[in-house]
């Protein structure tokens, strides 16, 4: 298979990103929505952060939950007498030892693309069998149509896909690039005519910035940013939040913010920001030139974000691999849920955004390893003073596949230093807060609607149960064992079997195999 060049025009980004997407098809999973749903007696962590309560029973009516109700305490008989009764023609549901949890939010997603040779059912199903009932689709490089018109689909749930909130490439669908603050005002008017619920940037000139910015907050858009190296030089973070800007994803823009001996990175004399070997090695050696933790610098940056109330989407994941090669190439769950064209698009390639590995060793993941303890510590301390933290994956590249990446940013910020309860709440009531729907989603809560998640193991005591692949157990037959995975999700009152989705993709990744006679190899070697 020909592997696809991938091109980001920083100044306007390219419509062609991921040309000729199919359409999501009908959907024919999920049962329900029901007149009345009753899940019985399961443990409830509801995501505000509160601990985990049970065993209750919920009701849901439509795709609404209408009761939550207390029927006893673990480790005794449930009291029947304090349960909301059936009546004629309710579903119900037994969660007994089970956990309930409010449905995630992917705060950086891409909805796959012909370079990668990924479909919308098969991204859409890998994220449902991970709990994750919303996404916002960072840069909606799909065309603008395209993603409104699935946007609608899901709302609809006429497909199979979690709910979408799109924001719009900056400059996206514009003749040429953005080069004036009248046509980046004009952009943002015409872009919330279409339904777009923010925009996501790369950079520009300042006065750009600011006119889009303003444009963007008067209607009411989020905004997210990548701060991109060749324009970070504009604009780092502590410039965009003060335009206005409501949030970052990755990291970039933030050591710049908080260079105190220096205004720009210290490039190599060969440095070529083309070859992106150059390009993410040194940026794992970024956060070394930052101030100091604690120093009068960091303390003043993060004090000013706090202030504004600036969200910080770090995707610990998709960097992941700078740090550890090998472990993210040979991660489990490739060799039946990677598609044999979206392997490689992960291979290593001179002409490919993400395919860096050309001579990358033990040097780099050292400088990397360094570089995640610094930012970690940055992210922590955020979170500690009252920051708004929300969880990403950007899965598609990197050796990051769909929904199990999500699970590992979660694993991610625990080495960070989060509580699991801390995740969650990042997961899904911070996130709902930025996206402005936290009065309808985000926590499980009595007139909100019913996105939940349902698994049979405890997430908190291992983050591992909620990978589809499970977690290793050794019985008392001393047998390895897979416990885990998500049992089901349930979105707007629909219920999906998360494992029945992920064999429909496996079946998908069999089929593509013998189809192309394929199978996965690693880079130089034919096994």
């Amino acid at each position: 298979m020909k592997k696809f060049l991938l091109v980001l025009i920083i100044s306007g980004v390219s419509a062609n990103l991921f040309a000729q997407m199919p359409d999501a098809p009908s959907r024919a999973e999920g049962d329900g929505p029901y007149d009345r749903f009753i899940i019985r007696g399961g443990t409830m962590i509801d995501g505000t952060g509160s601990p985990a309560a049970g065993p209750v029973d919920i009701v849901i009516e439509g795709n609404t939950i209408t009761q939550i109700q207390n029927v006893g305490y673990p480790g005794v008989p449930i009291n029947e007498t304090r349960r909301p009764q059936a009546e004629d023609g309710d579903k119900e549901l037994d969660a007994e030892g089970m956990y309930i949890l409010p449905g995630f939010f992917d705060m950086h997603t891409h909805i796959g693309g012909s370079a990668q040779g990924t479909t919308p059912e098969y991204v859409f199903k890998l994220w449902l069998a991970h709990g994750i009932t919303s996404i916002r689709e960072a840069g909606s490089f799909s065309g603008m149509d395209w993603t409104i018109n699935h946007t609608r689909k899901s709302s609809e749930n006429s497909i199979t896909a979690p709910r979408i909130f799109p924001y719009f490439g900056f400059g996206m669908g514009h003749n040429g690039p953005i080069t004036t603050t009248g046509q980046a005002r004009e952009w943002v008017r015409m872009i919330d005519e279409r339904e777009a619920d923010g925009i996501k940037f790369f950079g520009a000139r300042p006065e750009i910035w600011e006119a889009a910015l303003d444009e963007a907050n008067k209607l009411g858009l989020g905004s997210m940013a990548h701060h991109a190296q060749p324009m970070v030089v504009y604009a780092n973070v502590s410039h965009t939040s003060e335009l206005g800007l409501r949030g970052m994803t990755h990291w970039y823009g933030l050591p710049e913010a908080l260079f105190d001996d220096r205004v720009i990175q210290d490039y190599p004399l060969d440095y070529n920001y083309s070859n992106e070997q150059h390009r993410f090695e040194q940026a794992g050696k970024l956060w070394k030139q930052a101030a100091e933790p604690g120093s009068e610098k960091w303390n003043k940056v993060m004090n000013r974000l706090l202030e504004l109330d600036f969200e910080i989407n770090p995707t610990f994941t998709i960097y992941e691999a700078s740090r550890d090669l090998m472990r993210e190439r040979r991660a489990e769950w490739h060799e039946r849920y990677t598609l044999p064209s979206l392997w490689q698009f992960f291979e290593p390639d001179r002409r490919a955004h993400g395919s860096y590995w050309f001579d990358w060793g033990t040097e780099q993941e050292i400088a990397w390893k360094e570089n995640y303890r610094i930012w970690m510590q940055f992210v922590n301390e955020y979170k500690n003073r009252g920051g708004t933290v929300t969880l990403g994956s950007d899965a598609g590249y990197i050796y990051k596949l769909y929904g199990f990446a999500y699970i590992r940013e979660m694993e991610l910020l625990r080495e960070a230093g989060f509580h699991p309860l801390e995740i969650f709440q990042s997961a899904s009531l911070k996130a709902a807060e930025v996206l402005g729907v936290d009065d309808q989603l985000g926590t499980i809560e009595v007139g909100k609607l019913a996105d939940l998640v349902i698994i049979d193991e405890n997430p908190q005591q291992n983050l591992k149960v909620l990978y589809g692949t499970g977690a290793i157990r050794v019985n008392q037959d001393n047998e390895a064992v897979r416990v885990g995975g998500m049992k089901y999700t349930i979105k707007d009152g629909i219920v999906f079997d998360a494992k029945q989705l992920l064999k429909d993709v496996e079946e998908m990744v069999r089929e593509s195999k013998e189809e192309h006679d394929f199978r996965i190899t690693q880079p130089g070697l034919d096994y």
